[in-house]
């Protein structure tokens, strides 16, 4: 793959506010030289980007080369006839996450290193087959989140005008504006249209939350992590080491509404709380395999349950496939999202930008689960009810009124009682 590993993002979507860039190398210049300063000058980068790394080496049973010839057949007058020409290009490989961003959008969508983003604070993406735009979790704190909006809403306007016939990328230009202004999004949910005016707000991401909960068999260590970025892993070892230092029995890691980020920062993760064994295994187009591990240093062997929901998505499915499949925590909640492909994200020359599926990912025992997501090993679906309530009073997440929570903590208590009974008998046997 071109891009450093620390730039591999899961299951590009378009974060509202802003998006995961990656840093690639300009690997194309000696090809496109000859239309330096021209429009087709784009048009030919995306071509050789798409054509030296795209995940799927039938281009979506087309000819590419044949491609190029049509493209850069053209004459173009402007810029954005040939970004449309571009667009038109990458249709033809009906890939929702391999998309074209102009250099506004492209400058919209990079992340903040500070951690800091302006906009409403939601993750979309768009189904590759139905082309609705779809919620897959409103940033924890956001004013998304403090409006209402769910994962899996469907958006069907943006200040009244319909997003029937829209990229996402016009989607999130529609949605992005200055701080202190009001948007209107409509949605359908099971059916239903609801409508919500949401301020945009400049929104400061920490996602790493985490608590000491007082219970009979133990003290628990609750960590909610929202999302995958550049800081997660930093903030995750430090909520680990101050749980231990607070002597805590266990822990529930809540993946719920966590839309993902980047690959190395799950990894990173993952080797935190499991042993030695496999974390992921990335496939590109050649059948090259790449396996992430972890060794034996980890922070804590405590018992661990996850949390996760249909919003729990890409880098999420990363981290509780991992500990799944190597038997170190039990998965409760609703099934997972479904993302199980790799994008990165290439700057180009004029400074728009494009986002590439490079690669496939699979569980450590071999599962896909791009469309199929991941099972819980205990299923506990929330009532539309229980749902509402939640989201209106997000206090009382990760609280006995939480009930997916509340499941978490029974099961952790019986394997902490468990683990202590181990102890003990090992303690006596000696």
């Amino acid at each position: 793959m071109a891009n450093s590993k620390d730039g591999l993002v899961l299951g590009t979507t378009a974060l509202v506010g802003a998006g995961v860039v990656v840093i690639g190398a300009n690997l194309w210049q000696s090809s496109w030289a000859v239309f330096k300063e021209s429009p087709k000058e784009v048009v030919d980068e995306v071509w050789q980007v798409i054509n030296h790394d795209y995940v799927d080496a039938t281009f979506n049973g087309n000819d590419w080369r044949d491609i190029r010839n049509q493209y850069l057949n053209r004459n173009y007058t402007s810029r954005d006839e040939a970004y449309k020409a571009v667009r038109e290009m990458l249709d033809k490989l009906e890939d929702p996450y391999t998309r074209f961003m102009d250099p506004e959008q492209f400058k919209s969508m990079q992340i903040d290193t500070s951690g800091e983003l302006t906009g409403v604070g939601i993750q979309i993406t768009q189904d590759e087959e139905t082309k609705e735009i779809t919620v897959i979790s409103p940033i924890e704190g956001s004013p998304a989140a403090d409006a209402g909006l769910l994962s899996k809403d469907v958006i069907i306007k943006v200040d009244n005008k319909s997003t029937k016939g829209m990229d996402i990328n016009g989607v999130v230009s529609l949605i992005r504006g200055p701080v202190n202004t009001d948007v209107t999004l409509t949605v359908l949910r099971d059916k239903e249209q609801l409508s919500f005016k949401i301020k945009r707000a400049r929104i400061e991401i920490h996602p790493v939350r985490f608590s000491n909960q007082k219970n009979s068999a133990g003290n628990v260590g609750y960590i909610r992590l929202n999302q995958f970025s550049n800081n997660a892993s930093s903030e995750m070892r430090e909520a680990i080491q101050e749980l231990k230092k607070q002597k805590v029995a266990g822990f529930i890691l809540d993946l719920r509404s966590n839309p993902g980020g980047l690959l190395y920062s799950s990894a990173e993760i993952a080797r935190m709380w499991m042993g030695k064994g496999t974390i992921v295994s990335t496939v590109d187009r050649k059948g090259g395999e790449d396996k992430l591990t972890s060794g034996k240093n980890t922070l804590t062997d405590k018992p661990l349950v996850i949390l996760v929901d249909g919003g729990s998505a890409s880098a999420s499915e990363i981290l509780a496939g991992a500990l799944q499949d190597n038997k170190r925590a039990v998965l409760i909640g609703t099934k997972t999202f479904g993302k199980g492909l790799v994008q990165s994200v290439h700057p180009l020359e004029d400074g728009s930008g494009l986002a590439v599926t490079v690669a496939k990912y699979f569980t450590p025992s071999g599962r896909d689960i791009n469309k199929k997501g991941i099972e819980p090993d205990i299923e506990v679906k929330l009532t539309d009810d229980q749902r509402e309530a939640l989201s209106q009073d997000r206090d009382k997440i990760g609280t006995l009124a939480d009930p997916q929570y509340a499941k978490a903590l029974s099961v952790l208590n019986e394997k902490i009682l468990a683990n202590n009974n181990g102890n003990l008998q090992s303690s006596s046997s000696q």
